[in-house]
């Protein structure tokens, strides 16, 4: 026996070595260089979307690509996740090219922000950006549009008296935000600034017209072709655009964002939310259920994550410490595996959020966490199987022991008797007669008597 589980062990061992040296060499790949990087933004901007744009920028200037192309097809998103991206693109040591694209696809709210941060901004024909307002997540509805005062058909150049002061605020620094960038690009400030207090949007030949892009491409090789020659402003020098026949390589998100995008969605990160609150009311309610507890703790720190009240570091870390204390917690509570199965969820979901390879060589292979959930599972189920085949198991000691078990009467009685177990006399009872000698089965243990009748072949 003790020779075919260090046999299991010793397999076990190599395949778990096997897989993170897989994982290390996936690792050391480098991606073939390229002349320039696509990198594509679509839906709702969240922090997996920050931290895409971030991660493929650094890649690509890391790997020598000339410029990088931003394709926007976004709604809007959340603010701090816009200025992560604003602030990636204000530090970028090679230029940004954005580009409202496809047809029918829009940079509305965050997007407009971002257009303007880029280097150069193009749209596609059938485009439109704007309606750039601040909207408060489960506020009263944002700022609310500016009054008109009488006789004029002009709207009021400021925020309406009825605002809230957390309005004006978000208002007067969002104003104040996209000036600048708008500013810095030598683009239209003023339509910016009206984009955001009145929500107005364009169309790709009238934001051409009023210089709020640079030109219009109806696919990338005219883009392309279109910027060529071109003097953009980086941080500290001027550089000309050499986009012409430039080999694009295209950037797609990996499984992990589309993951996190997928948590970071806000119809999912609300209801993330209010499975993390009401798991957590019902453990209170009614303590020791457990499962209630695991899943809301484990939904609660996801929402925290969706909302950027958490960045996905901490939030990786957070899950991997809920998910160790949980395991270890499965070694003293009874919970019959719902704290070690909620442990391992929290640990792998938390390790797939710190799976990072933006450097060579230091990235967390996705072999490696698959593996350490895999054993995780496999030494989980076999406590629980020990558990319930020890439940399973009869009880061998106490008064319960003596149930269903064979013992000899020492006389003969109807009635009232004795009769030998495990060494001991017993008084004992039985509805029907027994012989001296004969085999009768224990049915019941009532203080010192015990209620028999006996074994028939």
């Amino acid at each position: 026996m003790s020779a075919i589980v260090r046999r299991s062990g010793l397999c076990i061992l190599l395949l778990v070595l096997g897989l993170v040296a897989a994982g290390l060499r996936a690792d050391s790949s480098v991606a073939p260089a390229a002349g320039a990087v696509l990198i594509p933004i679509e839906g709702p901007i969240g922090p997996a979307t920050s931290h895409f744009f971030e991660r493929s920028l650094r890649e690509a200037v890391a790997e020598g690509a000339q410029f990088v192309v931003l394709t926007l097809d976004t709604p809007g998103g959340l603010d701090t996740a816009m200025r992560d991206i604003v602030q990636d693109i204000l530090a970028s040591e090679i230029p940004v090219l954005g580009y409202v694209s496809p047809g029918g696809a829009r940079a509305a709210s965050a997007g407009t922000y971002i257009l303007y941060a880029t280097h150069l901004a193009a749209m596609a024909p059938a485009t439109n950006l704007g309606a750039a307002t601040p909207v408060q997540i489960g506020g009263p509805g944002g700022a609310r549009p500016p009054e008109k005062s009488k006789g004029d058909d002009e709207p009021a150049p400021d925020v309406p008296d009825g605002a809230t002061a957390l309005e004006r605020k978000a208002v007067n620094d969002a104003v104040a935000y996209i000036r600048g960038l708008a500013e810095l690009r030598g683009r239209n400030a003023d339509w910016a600034e009206r984009a955001v207090r009145e929500g107005v949007s364009l169309s790709a030949t009238e934001a051409l017209e009023q210089g709020v892009i640079d030109l219009i491409a109806e696919d990338l090789p005219q883009l392309l072709s279109a910027a060529e020659g071109r003097r953009v402003k980086l941080q500290t020098r001027e550089v000309e655009l050499h986009t012409g026949g430039a080999l694009l390589r295209s950037v797609e998100p990996d499984w992990r964002t589309e993951l996190l995008s997928l948590i970071t969605n806000p119809n999912v990160a609300y209801l993330l939310m209010l499975i993390g609150i009401y798991g957590l009311l019902l453990e209170g309610y009614n303590p020791g259920s457990v499962v209630p507890g695991v899943v809301g703790a484990i939904c609660l720190l996801l929402a925290l994550f969706a909302f950027q009240v958490l960045s996905v570091n901490y939030a990786g870390l957070a899950l991997i410490a809920l998910g160790v204390v949980l395991i270890v917690a499965e070694t003293f509570v009874p919970s019959f595996g719902a704290l070690g199965l909620g442990g391992i969820i929290a640990f792998v979901i938390g390790s797939v959020m710190l799976l990072d390879r933006d450097v060579p060589g230091f990235g967390i292979a996705w072999q490696v966490i698959g593996t350490m959930g895999f054993m995780g599972a496999l030494v989980l189920l076999a406590i629980v199987s020990f558990a319930v085949r020890a439940r399973r198991r009869p009880v061998v000691s106490g008064a319960e022991g003596l149930l269903r078990e064979p013992a000899e009467a020492v006389e003969s009685f109807t009635g009232r008797g004795h009769v030998r177990v495990y060494g001991e006399t017993w008084e004992a009872v039985s509805r029907v007669p027994v012989e001296r000698g004969q085999r009768v089965r224990i049915l019941k243990v009532d203080g010192l008597t015990l209620e028999v009748e006996p074994i028939t072949d």
